[in-house]
């Protein structure tokens, strides 16, 4: 790792510590109401598939207009010179950052796989696979030319045998098969491909059969990590994408508000999944598959985000925070008075991402609901 990553790690601000002896995790961010859970066994590794909900920066290194390395993305992002743009779709930090953290894994961050930055060294604690612009339907993928899922899985083929090269065999399996793999992905297939209209998805499938066509590419997708050593897994659920800003700007001439057939589509994929998960998690010896389910929480959030601490739900941070993200956001850096002064009080940091804080309470629901209690 670069000198400058270790004095950014140094300066992290903590979000859960692992306390040995005896095993504790302590909420330094808001007061506890019960014990948070304790994994059972060490967790060698987090790693990360997905799209922008999770992408560390793999988008950097790739021909796409789909990028965030570029202000006002990262400002506050730990580190030297008061942040920087990562290529996180954030103002800093993503969820699974968090979980990195949480998990005791000696840092606040998940570095991304093509970042040239970081090496097999860093990997081996921590990667990320993930692609902004990404979908289960490979469709997805190609309409702003983004790492596909089969890709991430190419990605992780060739990790494994970096990390047997620089551990050895039985090490890299131990790393392998003790590493939590945190998925997050699905959003882009309906808002970026199906109901926007970008392929002919629409013309082939009516919208619960889409969704049964993208959780049998998520079954597929979790049985071929399976077959490559994963066994404790969690798969995010969708969130309440109708009430995105972009969406709910879509609809101001019709009296805005957020899109409630979009948020059908996104609690029919999670029911859906939750059942494939289960049947799934049934057929695979010692695997541990679970669904994070998120959408009731955000949903909360966005609802009403004063309950929440959050003082805007409605529009984004950066511009008009209704139709910024990516290149349009980084338009408007240097326009004084181009983003929100406190990124603390919006739930979302674009038109489309949420904010580090929202990300930080996100991170902690599913932390305590999913990616802490595997045994």
């Amino acid at each position: 790792m670069a000198a400058a990553d270790t004095v950014h790690a140094r300066r992290r601000r903590p979000f859960l510590i692992t306390v040995q002896p005896p095993q504790l995790l302590l909420l330094l961010f808001l007061p506890l109401v019960a014990p948070p859970p304790v994994a059972h066994a060490r967790v060698t590794a987090l790693i990360v598939f997905g799209d922008s909900t999770v992408d560390a920066g793999n988008n950097n290194a790739i021909p796409t207009v789909v990028r965030s390395n570029f202000p006002p993305y990262g400002r506050d992002f730990p580190g030297p010179g008061g942040g920087r743009a990562t290529g996180r779709f954030s103002n800093g930090r993503v969820a699974t950052d968090f979980y990195s953290e949480a998990l005791g894994l000696g840092r606040g961050f998940v570095p991304a796989y093509l970042d040239p930055g970081y090496g097999i060294r860093d990997f081996a604690i921590g990667v990320c696979f993930a692609s902004a612009g990404s979908g289960l339907d490979v469709a997805t993928s190609r309409v702003f030319r983004v790492i596909p899922m089969w890709k991430q899985l190419e990605m992780f083929r060739e990790y494994k045998a970096r990390l047997a090269a620089h551990l050895g065999a039985a090490e890299a399996h131990a790393v392998v098969s003790g590493a939590v793999y945190a998925i997050s992905i699905g959003t882009n297939d309906y808002i970026e491909n199906y109901f926007a209209l970008t392929t002919t998805r629409f013309l082939e499938f009516t919208v619960a059969e889409y969704t049964e066509y993208l959780v049998g590419l998520a079954r597929a997708f979790l049985a071929e990590l399976y077959a490559l050593g994963a066994r404790r897994i969690g798969f995010t659920g969708l969130g309440a994408m109708g009430c995105l800003p972009l969406e709910r700007a879509r609809r101001a001439g019709i009296g805005g508000g957020c899109d409630e057939g979009y948020n059908a589509a996104a609690r029919g994929f999670n029911a859906a999944l939750a059942v494939m998960v289960a049947e799934l998690g049934g057929e695979l010896p010692g695997a541990d598959v679970r669904v994070a389910e998120v959408y009731g929480f955000f949903e909360g959030v966005v609802r009403d985000p004063a309950a929440h601490g959050f003082a805007r739900a409605d529009v984004g941070c950066c511009g008009t925070g209704t139709y910024e993200m990516g290149y349009p956001c980084g338009a408007w850096a240097a326009v004084p008075g181009g983003t929100c002064p406190d990124a603390d009080r919006y739930v979302f940091w674009d038109a489309v991402h949420p904010t580090e804080r929202a990300s930080r309470l996100v991170a902690e629901h599913l932390f305590n609901s999913t990616f802490g209690r595997f045994e």
